[in-house]
């Protein structure tokens, strides 16, 4: 089962998932993913096109276009349940370190 390959989402992984809830292409996922994390992530082609292949391979996202080299990918359900897991265990984390960093903040 893809959670099993998958126990917890790199910061690029995540933010490529969170940009395929709605359908991109390559180019568009790169430009996503910087923007969602204002700037902090940036995916270069080749780790990205690694990291679709992963997910494809998994059945976390799927193909929904393919125009020559262009291609065009969405978020499965999957790959949604996955994204809303790890969502859950990062507001877990935050949440869990609240009480202990207030005096630090």
């Amino acid at each position: 089962m893809a959670r099993e390959a998958f126990q917890t989402l790199t910061e690029p992984m995540y933010y490529i998932l969170l940009a395929l809830t709605g359908e991109c292409c390559g180019v568009d996922i790169m430009n996503k993913v910087e923007d969602l994390s204002h700037g902090r992530i940036r995916v270069g082609p080749g780790t990205l096109y690694a990291m679709l292949a992963r997910f494809e391979q998994h059945d976390i996202i799927r193909l929904t276009a393919e125009d020559g080299r262009r291609k065009s990918y969405v978020i499965t359900d999957t790959g949604i349940d996955m994204l809303t897991k790890e969502y859950a265990r990062l507001k877990t984390m935050v949440e869990d370190g609240a009480l202990y960093m207030k005096e630090f903040l």
